[in-house]
């Protein structure tokens, strides 16, 4: 039950003056990634602020690209919580409103235990008949998903793959080889080809939100065999990948995607506009990298 193979892209969460969700600026970052080889698009993930949306604002969001994109590409929903019920509750509406896979992030702050952990992924997956990609991402859920925690959930038929957001090649590696049933897909821009290398089926990208054709060829590149080239793309981009975490995503590339003319605002508080110094180094960054949109 493969969901996509390539780029997929985390996307951001345009927001008007009022901090209400800009539609007329989604559609227009639909379109560019339609036009560009985006293989996969991602909806209320953490780059989409899903933490700080209403339950209401992902359905409208979600409904609203999945009819934008009208099947070209897979459209997947972020339906994790810290609270199970939520994640149930968000998982059922994202397939009424037809996703086509979901993305459930590891629960965070309360630091579920293995069985606690267990049954909140086996809770999802039985509410939907949709495939789950498993989200861990350490920095900043405070939880480690064990690998033989993993195996116990790569049972289940609708879990199918993990984006591992670890930075850690050993952990990657350990999946990889233990869990050949689990879809590997980079959760870091800047291990991308390294994951690829160890079987990853592409990556879930926070920087294809600016260099979209990019990051897809970078991927490509490796998938048809010209690692050489893969390899290039990847080292020629990394002081940017790094860049836009320079404070806590998404607020470089909501600030980089101002930069370069697509009016996506601010992130909703607690985040907060970006540094006036870490601003400056931004542009600077897109400038040296030719990012033109």
């Amino acid at each position: 039950m493969e969901i996509f193979t390539g780029s997929g892209v985390a996307l951001v969460a345009p927001f008007d003056k009022d901090g209400n969700i800009n539609y007329t600026v989604l559609d227009e970052l639909i379109d560019l990634h339609l036009n560009n080889k985006t293989n996969a698009l991602i909806i209320n993930g953490t780059t989409g602020e899903g933490s700080t949306l209403t339950d209401e604002e992902k359905s409208q969001i979600l409904t609203y690209a999945i009819k934008k994109v009208n099947g070209k590409i897979p459209v997947i929903a972020g339906t994790g919580s810290n609270n199970t019920r939520t994640a149930v509750k968000l998982s059922i509406e994202a397939e009424k409103c037809g996703a086509d896979a979901l993305l459930v992030v590891t629960p965070y702050y309360n630091k579920g235990n293995e069985n606690g952990l267990y049954d909140y992924y086996k809770s999802i997956a039985e509410a939907t008949k949709l495939p789950v990609i498993i989200y861990t991402v350490p920095s900043r859920t405070g939880v480690n998903l064990s690998i033989a925690l993993l195996k116990r959930l790569a049972q289940i038929e609708n879990i199918v793959a993990i984006k591992d957001a670890t930075s850690n090649l050993s952990y990657t590696a350990q999946i990889a080889a233990e869990i050949p049933n689990l879809d590997i897909y980079s959760g870091n821009d800047d291990v991308a080809v390294p994951v690829m290398s160890l079987g990853g089926k592409g990556i879930i990208s926070v920087c294809a939100n600016i260099i979209p054709r990019e990051i897809s060829d970078m991927i490509q590149s490796f998938l048809d065999g010209d690692v050489k080239r893969a390899r290039k793309l990847q080292l020629e981009k990394l002081d940017l990948l790094n860049g836009l975490f320079m404070e806590t995503n998404p607020v470089p590339v909501k600030a980089a995607l101002n930069l370069l003319g697509i009016n996506v605002g601010l992130c909703r508080s607690p985040l907060g506009p970006l540094e006036e110094e870490n601003h400056k180094k931004l542009e600077e960054l897109l400038i040296k990298n030719g990012v033109k949109l």
